[in-house]
């Protein structure tokens, strides 16, 4: 998509210096970039580099500028998140013709709002609903009376089981399987057999959560797992049955919680990190790369990087560290 630089800064409510009238056709790094492009800086001693490329305008903080810019330069407080709203406007959605593929199977039950889209050998069981513009992708299954909000994405082999509730503009990427049978077994102390505890709870994701590829998450056993508003999941995650998260919370590969752990808004896990049943991590805790936090553990403290096995605040951990180098120094 094209358009001025003056609408991109209105768009993203920046502070313009020069000419408003540059046409903008698409976004890119500073080192890539072509002429047409918009690009952006955090640091101030990045400027001038940026004004030098090819690009059409840059994004940048409140800096003073040496000299009269060669380009259009958009101010603001946060460069990065101005150049995320600005993508929005500048990166076109692919066209997706609202359509049912021949190919794929409806049940007659299923309410499909105006606009969406469902491609190539997708199957939709009895009583399910999905909002308007919504888009399942090819080879998608989605499970009896699931509810899908509007403008939903869900891309190719996504599997949503029966009875699984997703709120507006949520994003599932390919290969994520939401709302299957949580890892739940009681042991038969006689015989030492395991048998299966019943998992008829329920999965509810709010609006705008975004869950990665070949990510899974559990229903619950018999209660609700839920994912709260804003939230992003990246690949390879997996949340277990009875997990509540928060709004906000950011968590990355590999990482892995146990049942009926809570975390609240805004905390930030890092990948491969380890989480046990009934952990609670409050609100704003940061959890760093491979921590492990075991069952029923608090964790709390807004800000604050907690990192290593058991997880402890990072000044703790670095201390434990030099310590062990000291000794082993000495030995």
């Amino acid at each position: 998509m094209a358009c001025s630089v003056k609408h991109v800064a209105d768009w993203i409510g920046a502070r313009l210096l020069g000419d408003g009238s540059v046409e903008l056709r698409g976004i890119s790094s500073i080192a890539q970039a072509s002429p047409g492009d918009l690009v952006f800086v955090e640091e101030g001693k990045h400027l001038e580099k940026a004004i030098r490329s090819r690009a059409a305008a840059v994004i940048a903080g409140e800096v003073e500028l040496k000299k009269a810019s060669l380009k259009p330069v958009l101010m603001c407080e946060q460069p990065r998140l101005a150049f995320a709203r600005a993508a929005q406007l500048l990166r076109a959605k692919p066209e997706r013709k609202a359509a049912i593929h021949p190919s794929a199977w409806v049940d007659p039950s299923a309410e499909c709002g105006a606009g969406v889209t469902i491609e190539e050998r997708v199957v939709i069981r009895e009583g399910v609903k999905i909002g308007a513009k919504s888009w399942i992708g090819a080879g998608g299954v989605i499970g009896a009376h699931a509810i899908l909000g509007q403008d939903c994405e869900l891309y190719p082999q996504v599997t949503v089981y029966p009875g699984v509730r997703l709120g507006n503009r949520v994003i599932v990427h390919s290969g994520a399987v939401l709302g299957s049978d949580g890892f739940g077994y009681v042991r038969d102390r006689a015989s030492g057999h395991y048998e299966k505890f019943p998992q008829v709870g329920r999965l509810e994701i709010d609006d705008d959560v975004e869950i990665g590829a070949n990510s899974t998450i559990d229903r619950g056993a018999l209660e609700v797992t839920r994912i709260g508003r804003g939230t992003k999941i990246d690949n390879l995650v997996h949340v277990g049955h009875n997990v509540q998260i928060g709004e906000d919370v950011v968590i990355a590969a590999q990482t892995g919680v146990s049942g009926s752990a809570v975390i609240e808004n805004q905390v930030l896990v890092g990948g491969q990190v380890g989480i046990a049943d009934h952990v609670r991590i409050e609100a704003g805790a940061i959890l760093g790369a491979q921590s492990g936090i075991p069952s029923k553990k608090v964790i709390r403290g807004r800000g604050v990087t907690f990192w290593g096995t058991p997880a402890r605040p990072i000044r703790e951990y670095l201390k434990e560290l030099a310590l062990l180098a000291r000794l082993a120094k000495k030995r």
